[in-house]
């Protein structure tokens, strides 16, 4: 992909096919301010771009029928999404359509070089398999503070080895196409802006709680990130006043305290000392613990598992109580790996939201589990590049 769009007209119909899909000209001119000389004039202009193309004739509004436009068929964007403990890399078409999805373990502190291997032989093997030839775009979603003009993340507390790392220059090298990194969290909340639960709302939040604690801001349908890329990160408020140590250096963060390796590690402590017979047979079955095998033995009725996973979903909610009184959104979306806890989870959350803040605030406010599971990144890292992509050179 080597156009771009010429102006901010432009850009609004190529956002407007993406996100809507094909469409005629005169369904576009209900959506934009423009002239309907303007507008096709701006149309034929995408059309010698070959960023969109003609896509047979639309339905009938009387008088003369005019063709379809759509996206060129033929872009891809590459959608990368890195976590603690596994990364998801797949291709998408134009319009933000899954056409491939690898995921594969993967310790990101391991560090740059050894992650980006592991990806590129990820996005080597898709391209092998047909679904492009190469990648017009790159999103790259890390689970760490982004620097986000510069596309650097910035003492990201469970990636060490990473801090200060050009991702996108060094990406946009090896792929050969244009390069976008951010927050893994912020690439969840446009998923689900996207395609998922959140496809109606302006402002909302998405809290994701995996190895670490991170959160989303949507305000007026763009991400919120803050002076320098920072903003939700809300693993790092202290839930717990002079107590556990946490990575980052302080002492009682919500991360420390809740989250899917804090869960695990309270687990293998109820399980070597015999609180739990449930966990302490999965214990000596499998040598280690981690969430999954928390709900597993909730599920099972298991009164300990249930307990951390309540004190967690307490601990969770009372944090985000805070954000909803400062905030006040129109909906809170809880993703990421411990929502495998499900509904006992999504409970205490609930419970500690509306009671801890105020009635105006959560009247008419749902928390609810995210759709789109670990889609969720890749589809928000292909909607960040096109973003970019789709905005005037």
């Amino acid at each position: 992909m080597t156009a771009r769009p010429a102006n901010a007209h432009q850009a609004r119909l190529l956002r407007l096919l993406r996100d809507g899909g094909p469409n005629s000209r005169a369904q576009l001119g209900d959506q934009v301010d423009l002239s309907r000389s303007k507008l096709a004039v701006e149309v034929d202009r995408l059309l010698e771009t070959e960023l969109v193309v003609a896509d047979g004739l639309a339905a009938s509004r009387g008088g003369r029928r005019s063709h379809n436009i759509r996206l060129n068929p033929h872009l891809r964007f590459l959608g990368v999404d890195i976590g603690a403990t596994s990364v998801d890399v797949a291709v998408t078409n134009a319009e933000l359509e899954i056409l491939g999805h690898i995921n594969q373990p993967m310790d990101v502190r391991e560090g740059p070089v050894a992650v980006f291997e592991q990806v590129l032989a990820m996005a080597a093997k898709l391209r092998a398999s047909g679904l492009a030839e190469g990648f017009d775009g790159a999103g790259i979603g890390v689970p760490g503070p982004v620097r986000f003009p510069e596309g650097i993340p910035v003492a990201p507390p469970i990636m060490p080895g990473w801090d200060g790392f050009p991702v996108r220059e060094a990406l946009s090298q090896d792929l050969g196409c244009p390069v976008m990194v951010d927050n893994d969290v912020n690439l969840m909340a446009m998923g689900e802006q996207h395609a998922g639960v959140a496809r109606t709302v302006h402002d909302f939040l998405v809290v994701k709680i995996g190895t670490g604690i991170g959160c989303g801001i949507v305000v007026g349908g763009e991400v919120y990130r803050g002076t320098t890329g920072s903003a939700g990160d809300i693993g790092h408020i202290q839930a717990v006043p002079d107590g556990r140590p946490c990575a980052c250096g302080n002492r009682g963060c919500l991360e420390a305290h809740f989250s899917g390796a804090a869960l695990a590690r309270d687990a293998m402590e109820a399980a070597e000392q015999r609180l739990s017979t449930e966990l302490a047979g999965r214990l000596e079955a499998n040598g280690t613990l981690s969430a999954v095998d928390v709900a597993a033995a909730a599920a099972a009725g298991d009164a300990t598992a249930l307990d951390l996973i309540r004190e967690g979903g307490n601990r969770t909610g009372q944090v985000i109580a805070g954000l909803v009184s400062f905030f006040n959104p129109g909906l809170v979306v809880i993703g990421g790996g411990v929502t495998g806890l499900g509904h006992t989870l999504l409970a205490a959350i609930r419970t500690q939201v509306y009671r801890g803040s105020l009635p105006l605030a959560t009247g008419n406010l749902p928390i609810v589990l995210g759709e789109l599971g670990p889609t969720a990144g890749v589809i928000g890292a292909a909607r960040l590049i096109s973003d970019h992509l789709f905005s005037p050179a």
